[in-house]
C-alpha cells in the first residue's frame, strides 16, 4: 500500500492510493465524531472533522491545478493538515474524548496517510525537478 505509481500515469485524484487512504481515514474520523462524547464537544469535532476532510480535499485540488509545483505545493498542505489530525487526537485522548485504544488505532491510521501523502509529494517534487530541468 505504500508504494504510489507516479503522478504521469494516474489521470484522476481518485486512483491516487494517498487520496483513498485518506477518505477512508475521513470515513473513520466522520463516524467517531458524531458519536458521544465528542458529537456534544461541537467546536473540537468540528476543527477534528475539517482537519480531516482537509487532507483529502488538497490531494484533490492539488491534483487538479495542472501544475507539478502547485501539486506538490498542495500536498504540502495536505501533509500539514494531517499533523494536525494527529495534534487533535492527542487533545482528544488527554481530554478522555476517546480511549487510548481508538487513539492508538486512529493514530496509526493517521501515520499510515502521512507517509502515504509524503511518498506523494517525494515522487511529485523528483517530477517538478525533472520538469525544471528540461
Amino acid at each position: 500500500m505504500s508504494s504510489v505509481a507516479p503522478i504521469g500515469r494516474v489521470t484522476r485524484f481518485e486512483d491516487l492510493i494517498a487520496w483513498q487512504t485518506a477518505r477512508a481515514f475521513t470515513a473513520r474520523i466522520s463516524e467517531l465524531v458524531d458519536q458521544a462524547p465528542l458529537a456534544s464537544k461541537f467546536s473540537f469535532k468540528d476543527q477534528l472533522h475539517r482537519a480531516t476532510v482537509s487532507v483529502m480535499s488538497n490531494i484533490a485540488e492539488g491534483f487538479e491545478r495542472g501544475s507539478r509545483a502547485e501539486f506538490h505545493h498542495m500536498l504540502s498542505i495536505a501533509k500539514g493538515s494531517n499533523a494536525e489530525v494527529r495534534s487533535l487526537l492527542h487533545v482528544a485522548v488527554d481530554a478522555g474524548y476517546i480511549s487510548r485504544a481508538m487513539f492508538d488505532s486512529l493514530m496509526q491510521d493517521a501515520e499510515e496517510v502521512g507517509r502515504l501523502v509524503g511518498a506523494l509529494r517525494i515522487t511529485v517534487g523528483r517530477q517538478r525537478d525533472a520538469d525544471r530541468a528540461r
